[in-house]
């Protein structure tokens, strides 16, 4: 992996500084998967383009305030099925809210089956607890390149307990690699990319 993998080019006069005031009148655009043909419309719109049954995927981050039952009953549509895209570290009481979750490290099949499962087919699945404050630091050691004794020596804990966390953190985030790790913590604003630049070069 190189640091230049998540280089690519945006002008400047296309960056938001701040938000929008009024947010349901952001930008939203529409692609017609039968002819192609793109729209621009806001997003307050929405609800005329969503129908019961249909699949919504959110990022919790963006509903605010909103639960997936009130966009259920503000839209009209009951049986819509919200599954939350879970890009970074998430409250579990938010995400036990959606029907499902789907993460940015699923696989390609996972994803496929998730969206494509038809509404109240399966019990929903219990979810994970998010990283303790103990286990981002661990994940932060980790990607620094640093070893289980380094680890245990800089938090004060001892290997063991580096251990543990770690097999938590597997469990947890279903990441089994140090690359894997890496693309996590800077998604989630743990590390920042001049901090592990050598580490990086190194994966």
């Amino acid at each position: 992996m190189k640091t230049s993998d998540f280089y690519y080019d945006l002008p400047q006069e296309l960056i938001a500084q701040t938000p929008i005031e009024k947010r349901d009148t952001s930008r939203l655009m529409t692609l017609d998967r039968v002819s192609g043909a793109t729209g621009h419309h806001h997003f307050y719109d929405l609800p005329d383009y969503l129908n019961p049954g249909d699949v919504l995927v959110v990022n919790p981050a963006s509903l605010g305030f909103c639960t997936p039952q009130q966009l259920r009953v503000q839209t009209g549509c009951e049986g819509l099925r919200c599954i939350a895209l879970q890009m970074s570290v998430t409250d579990a009481a938010t995400l036990n809210a959606y029907d499902d979750v789907l993460s940015v490290y699923d696989p390609v099949e996972t994803l496929r089956e998730k969206i494509m499962q038809p509404v109240g087919d399966a019990p929903r699945e219990e979810r994970q607890e998010p990283l303790s404050a103990r286990e981002r630091e661990i994940v932060v050691c980790i990607v620094k390149g640093m070893t289980n004794k380094q680890i245990a020596d800089a938090l004060c804990i001892s290997t063991h307990t580096v251990i543990t966390h770690r097999r938590n953190i597997v469990a947890k985030l279903q990441i089994h690699s140090p690359a894997g790790l890496t693309i996590y913590a800077i998604v989630n604003k743990l590390v920042d990319l001049s901090d592990i630049r050598d580490t990086i070069a190194e994966i």
